[in-house]
């Protein structure tokens, strides 16, 4: 069920009427509080109990909306009146000088300076005030921080992709040179042993280390040592100056084939 209407009379019984008194007075400042933070309104209440003790809030100061209110009734009554107007000017400026010092004094507490007047409870809202501005301060400094690397990060891949890309042009282009070079190089091998004359003894031995290397079965022959040595030597040349030393073993075999096909072309 539903509560009853309550009537809007004086409570006869002074525990009720103390308890009322407790919770309305509570829900009204704390009304006064929302519409001062909500509207950005600038509210005063005060509260006098029926044993005369106070209870009061207001969103500023309270003796400077006392001043205003004064000030508000004195032009509603007097409109027009040039000493009415100077001294709301004067006022105004009172105003503005005094909201001014207690922006400069809450500047100094934030600062950590002058808080010898403040007792435990005014020091626990400073202390969640300053909680408050430094996580801010951190949040916006890590969004910074954290789009600072971001864009290090798209630096550092652009770069990489360039070196990628130098990379590919230097080392693909030798490496074509290399394989367009092969047949070229054969060639000269064969150029070079016509041209040079390197002899019936070294012929022999060339033609030997052929032998030997595409028929390893015949254990039975044994060409002179000399002979043997002056061969490996002449090829070792060849090959040293055909090749460089990672690709030797690759190519070592190739151009060995081509070697014994021309002996045996000579032979033929």
């Amino acid at each position: 069920m539903g509560r009853g209407k309550i009537v809007i009379r004086r409570i006869d019984n002074s525990t009720s009427r103390q308890v009322t008194f407790s919770k309305r007075r509570n829900g009204l400042l704390k009304k006064a509080k929302e519409l001062a933070i909500l509207c950005d309104a600038e509210v005063g209440v005060m509260i006098f109990s029926s044993t005369g003790k106070l209870y009061d809030f207001s969103s500023t100061s309270m003796k400077t909306i006392i001043d205003r209110y004064n000030k508000a009734k004195e032009d509603h009554h007097q409109p027009g009146n040039p000493t009415s107007e100077v001294k709301f000017w004067q006022r105004e400026a009172a105003m503005l000088r005094q909201q001014l010092q207690s922006l400069q004094e809450n500047h100094r507490q934030m600062m950590g300076e002058e808080l010898s007047g403040l007792n435990v409870k005014e020091l626990q809202n400073l202390e969640n005030q300053l909680e408050m501005s430094l996580r801010g301060v951190r949040m916006k400094k890590g969004n910074l921080i954290h789009q600072e690397n971001i864009d290090l990060y798209k630096k550092v891949n652009l770069i990489r992709q360039e070196n990628m890309e130098l990379y590919e042009k230097v080392y693909g282009t030798r490496d074509v040179n290399e394989a367009n070079r092969i047949p070229l190089l054969t060639e000269d091998l064969g150029m070079r042993e016509e041209s040079h004359g390197l002899g019936m003894e070294q012929g022999m031995s060339m033609k030997q280390i052929d032998l030997q290397l595409s028929q390893p079965q015949q254990q039975n022959y044994e060409p002179p040592a000399r002979t043997t040595k002056l061969g490996l030597r002449v090829a070792k040349c060849i090959l040293m100056e055909t090749y460089s030393c990672n690709q030797m073993y690759k190519y070592s075999s190739y151009y060995l084939r081509k070697l014994i096909e021309g002996k045996r072309n000579n032979a033929n």
